[in-house]
């Protein structure tokens, strides 16, 4: 499995920190962060001044977020080669996300919807794209299912259960129970989400030990609306300052 790992330009960055994850204690560069959900030239620009890893946009799925695909690339292009940027699908036919690549080309797909390990594995073979696959997690059972995930896609992403009935896949600001994830064995790279925001997400990192950490809700004022004092806090806060 390739690594979700951030091709960075943007210099001034924090230095690395130890964490401890579930039974071993691993040393890391550093904790990353994907900024998700940018609908906003500015946002974009504040989470890049701010030391972010990855920047995720929403591309023609429901969310209170969601961009049409001209929307996404547009917004992505000022980032190529600054950044990782993710577009984030839910179920995406072969038609979609050629459109995606063709116009955004963006560095990986994000798969948030029920697809299966071998349409996740079909995807990168197929589309030459790395991918990120977003597991809902609410007990050990939801992590055991996750790993089935493990060798098809190149990073996992551990989120949050959306609440019953909702058709929206994340954004929810709900919090997983940050324990599973530390018993649970977990890849090297990782993405935690699920209601992060900048007084939990140190607490979050010390916990699971998360490589890379996602947030959205968590550092807005509204939905689709980032707050740049909040991203600045975040970013500080992932790095225990």
């Amino acid at each position: 499995m390739r690594r979700c790992e951030p091709k960075l330009l943007h210099q001034g960055l924090p230095h690395s920190q130890a964490h401890a994850s579930g039974n071993a204690m691993t040393t890391k560069l550093k904790t990353r962060a994907k900024i998700c959900g940018l609908m906003r030239p500015e946002d974009v620009t504040s989470a890049i001044e701010y030391g972010a890893g990855f920047l995720g946009f929403i591309v023609e799925a429901p969310s209170k977020r969601r961009l049409s695909l001209q929307e996404a690339a547009a917004l992505a292009r000022p980032a190529q080669g600054i950044l990782p940027r993710v577009a984030v699908t839910v179920n995406a036919d072969d038609d979609m996300l050629a459109r995606i690549l063709a116009e955004m080309a963006p560095d990986y797909i994000q798969c948030h919807g029920e697809e299966s390990p071998r349409r996740v594995a079909e995807i990168a073979r197929k589309f030459r794209i790395k991918t990120i696959k977003a597991c809902p997690i609410a007990s050990n059972e939801d992590m055991i299912s996750a790993g089935e995930f493990s060798s098809a896609a190149d990073c996992l992403l551990f989120d949050a259960k959306p609440p019953a009935g909702s058709d929206v896949r994340g954004g929810h600001g709900i919090a997983i129970d940050w324990k599973i994830i530390a018993r649970a064995p977990t890849p090297k790279t990782y993405m935690l989400a699920g209601g992060l925001t900048p007084e939990t997400v140190c607490r979050a990192i010390s916990v699971t030990g998360a490589p890379i950490v996602d947030v959205s809700s968590g550092v807005e004022r509204s939905a689709g609306v980032k707050d740049a004092r909040k991203i600045k806090a975040f970013m500080d806060a992932v790095n225990c300052k």
